[in-house]
């Protein structure tokens, strides 16, 4: 049951009682949101502890922010890192195919190596993962660079 009191829900949704305390509460949807809403992580600290804390968590995803800084540093153009490059091998592509060319040659070469297919043949089935686990690399790819900001402020006229 919901640990808020009055509530006959499920309490399915585990929070923290405290900053680095293993004991949680257990509440419902609704009012699991409410206690996010109104969770201070840095209660207790003074202006000096919050800002150390602060800085260390910010500073493990730092690598997520300085990464697409580096991206001249692959191979090719640099528009495309190593695993995208291999995941075009595997797919039988150039270096510079675009992402509908990847879907293309996805459907084919899946379609050629499919288990209903090809039944029992363990090399077609290894293909078809590999064929996977090739479209899923780039298909990221591509996600990842549509909600990079374009180099144009938006809005602005040219």
């Amino acid at each position: 049951m919901c640990d808020r009191h009055g509530c006959d829900q499920p309490g399915n949704c585990p929070a923290p009682k405290s900053p680095n305390n293993p004991d949680r509460w257990y509440f419902c949807a609704e009012h699991a949101g409410e206690y996010n809403r109104n969770w201070d992580y840095f209660e207790g600290l003074d202006a000096e502890e919050r800002a150390q804390r602060a800085k260390d968590e910010s500073r493990d995803a730092g690598a997520y922010k300085a990464k697409d800084f580096y991206g001249w540093g692959g191979p090719g153009d640099g528009s495309r890192s190593r695993d995208e490059m291999r995941a075009l091998d595997v797919l039988e592509l150039e270096s510079d195919a675009d992402f509908e060319a990847v879907k293309k040659s996805w459907r084919r070469m899946a379609k050629e190596n499919h288990p209903d297919v090809r039944p029992g043949d363990s090399e077609a089935a290894v293909k078809f993962q590999a064929i996977q686990a090739a479209y899923e690399v780039l298909r990221r790819a591509e996600e990842a660079k549509s909600w990079r900001p374009s180099s144009r402020s938006a809005g602005m006229a040219d």
